[in-house]
């Protein structure tokens, strides 16, 4: 008598037991960001949270979502996963940050061939550090286990967040004006955006390994890219509490260039002042390794600015100094101007 092989779905590349203790981490985990409008406990089929904002007149919902990108690739090749957890946080908080708006929740989607929990923890644990960083609770999310469609030992990442902002506090860039001042607040080097092209000239050109150290890197290789995303949510809602911001901006894929004519009106341009910020030395060495003309550079990476405040002039050096005492590395990097036919921003 032949006797057949039974199959399951853990021989068929998902065990729901790995998921389920990874689970059991995530609870742990949560319960250390939680907030008071927090409902019920993560486990449930969707996440539950409080709409009611006692000292927000007219509450505006603010919600985001973005994910890591190929900076994933490097943290695969040292198996180090906590610090893209943070990145995927501060990716989704600093955009809703732009608008004025105060993170409340966050809810992550992990996708991946075959589940390994102390890896997922490992994640998950820069997640949570993110989130207690930005005041946001972690609510829930979705781990998938799907055979087949990745490789053995990587994963996807997305992120969505949502915050609220009263709607007369509403910050859009409407109110800027010519004259307005530009400050920049520093980034701890590349962020989450441009890993492509850094890739491409660090390990294909250069042929680098993760725990060589250049000269003028303050950190391997390997460290200094997987250095996580600023999260400016806590010193910029104090900022805007004080001062009157017009227009804010979160400086990632696209750079300076992209980023901050998003923010200001029509018929106006940003002026900015390279010289005005010192440029961490990871920008330097892949723009001189890579050949990489001025403009690619500040088109693709944050080149060490990763948020903007615009304001007027005379808020200028109370708002350097307020921004500063919160630890913040931050600068007056340029104004803005009537634009008349010119491009909507300026390098001088």
């Amino acid at each position: 008598m032949v006797v057949k092989k039974r199959l399951t779905y853990r021989k068929a590349g998902v065990d729901i037991d790995e998921g389920r203790r990874l689970v059991k981490r995530i609870k742990q985990l949560a319960v250390t960001t939680r907030r008071k409008e927090v409902i019920g406990a993560i486990g449930g089929f969707s996440s539950l949270f409080s709409a009611r904002f006692p000292d927000i007149e007219d509450p505006v919902l603010v919600s985001s979502t973005d994910g890591v990108g190929t900076k994933l690739k490097v943290a695969f090749m040292a198996d180090r996963h906590d610090g893209v957890g943070v990145d995927l946080v501060a990716m989704c908080v600093n955009d809703i940050l732009v608008t004025g708006a105060e993170p409340l929740f966050f809810l992550d989607y992990m996708a991946t061939g075959r589940l390994d929990a102390s890896r997922a923890a490992a994640l998950l644990r820069g997640v949570a550090r993110a989130c207690k960083e930005a005041g946001c609770a972690l609510v829930g999310g979705e781990t998938a286990e799907m055979p087949g469609i990745y490789r053995p030992n990587e994963y996807d990442l997305a992120g969505f967040s949502v915050g609220v902002v009263e709607r007369k506090k509403l910050i859009d860039g409407s109110g800027v004006r010519p004259g307005f001042s530009i400050i920049g607040l520093a980034s701890s080097g590349l962020h989450s955006n441009g890993f492509s092209l850094a890739r491409k000239v660090l390990f294909a050109k250069l042929r680098m390994k993760l725990k060589d150290r250049p000269r003028g890197f303050r950190k391997t290789v390997g460290s200094e890219l997987l250095t996580p995303t600023r999260i400016y949510v806590r010193p910029v809602l104090k900022a805007i509490k004080r001062f009157d911001v017009k227009a804010m901006a979160h400086i990632t894929g696209g750079g300076l260039v992209e980023n901050v004519p998003r923010v200001i009106p029509r018929g106006l341009k940003a002026v900015i002042d390279r010289k005005a910020w010192p440029v961490h030395p990871v920008f330097k060495f892949i723009q001189k390794e890579g050949n990489i003309e001025e403009l690619e550079m500040l088109r693709t990476f944050n080149c060490g600015i990763g948020f903007v405040l615009i304001v007027k002039k005379a808020d200028e050096a109370r708002l350097l100094r307020t921004l500063k005492a919160a630890g913040e590395r931050a600068y007056a990097i340029g104004e803005v101007t009537k634009r008349g036919r010119a491009q909507a921003i300026e390098f001088k």
